[in-house]
């Protein structure tokens, strides 16, 4: 696991981080990492949840549009030595 110090934090910061840490029933430190991680699966989230409507809009501006078939570009590939790696 990594360490993250963080410093010239203001003090009304941390004083407002050890009131929520403790309404919590956390530790200052404890607090930090759940809002740390929760920011992060809020930003993963948000992604997620991004991904259909760019997948649509996509889909409006490739309409009509000839389409290759993902296997012939797979076979071409290959054809030409590349190969997929998993």
């Amino acid at each position: 696991m990594a360490t993250l110090n963080v410093r010239q934090l203001d003090d009304d910061v941390v004083r407002r981080l050890k009131r929520r840490a403790a309404a919590n029933n956390r530790s200052l430190e404890g607090e930090v990492r759940h809002i740390l991680e929760n920011a992060v699966e809020d930003d993963i989230a948000a992604k997620r949840a991004s991904f259909p409507a760019l997948a649509e809009r996509l889909q409006r501006e490739t309409e009509g549009r000839a389409q290759t078939p993902s296997e012939i570009l797979i076979r071409e590939d290959r054809e030409r030595g590349h190969r997929v790696i998993q």
